[in-house]
């Protein structure tokens, strides 16, 4: 496994909210609010503006009822359900995320593909999890701060991702109903302590969405910096520093 980058090392961590920015985030927003982008759609940049996209799968892993439909309408800026309903099958969400590299200078606009798939389907139908296992790129797996067993269950999750056949992929672990602190059911200690047994990142997530940008920009930055330090070490880069050529570049 190739060492996590410490966060902000690759990519400019607060550059949503420099002036610079706003020429490619006005990019994925319309009157203030997240554009929503299907499959075949991609921001649109000046032709005087040279811009790369590179593209990854990104698998939503978690138990039921955690807010995995809801973390992937989150980060893509939608309307979040007002109530919940178990997945029945596999839905696809299309993010698209500016990041500046931080030594070089230069601007990447991320296709994240997010996959998520109901636990209950997953169980019912086997052909699903080869599916999403299929080219992934990168799988958050989530927990609930308001339910034990979704953290407790975090071990297995992980478990079904690591071995020869998966290959490398980034894994992040994102808490969510952060905000929900009268009905916590997992302690700070017990994070530091799972963040040390798995050297994974722990996110958090939960709340009302306020600007767009400034709430989500904590997880897709982490995991834009992940899959391009990871994209680096495959291509046989001595570390992020050279910033190469790398991802899935269209």
């Amino acid at each position: 496994m190739s060492l996590i980058p410490p966060p902000g090392s690759i990519i400019a961590a607060d550059w949503h909210r420099c002036a610079d920015s706003k020429e490619y985030f006005s990019k994925i927003l319309r009157k203030m609010r997240r554009k929503n982008f299907g499959l075949l759609e991609s921001p649109v940049m000046p032709p005087h503006v040279a811009v790369d996209t590179v593209h990854y799968k990104i698998f939503i892993s978690g138990k039921s009822g955690v807010g995995k439909t809801t973390l992937a309408a989150r980060l893509a800026g939608l309307n979040i359900p007002n109530m919940h309903y178990e997945t029945t099958g596999i839905e696809t969400t299309v993010v698209y995320w500016p990041v500046k590299l931080r030594e070089s200078g230069r601007v990447l606009f991320f296709r994240l593909q997010l996959w998520d798939c109901g636990e209950n389907a997953l169980r019912r139908f086997d052909h699903l999890l080869p599916s999403c296992k299929e080219q992934v790129d990168a799988v958050l797996f989530l927990f609930s701060f308001t339910d034990r067993m979704s953290f407790d269950d975090l071990s297995n999750q992980i478990a079904k991702w690591t071995g020869p056949s998966v290959g490398r992929v980034v894994k992040l672990v994102v808490g969510t109903k952060f905000d929900l602190f009268m009905h916590c059911d997992v302690a700070e200690r017990d994070v530091r302590n799972f963040q040390e047994t798995w050297s994974l990142p722990v996110l958090r997530t939960g709340g009302e969405v306020s600007d767009g940008l400034g709430d989500v920009a904590p997880i897709l930055n982490c995991l834009a910096e992940n899959l391009w330090h990871q994209d680096c070490v495959t291509a046989g880069s001595a570390g992020h520093h050279t910033q190469q050529e790398t991802g899935t570049l269209f």
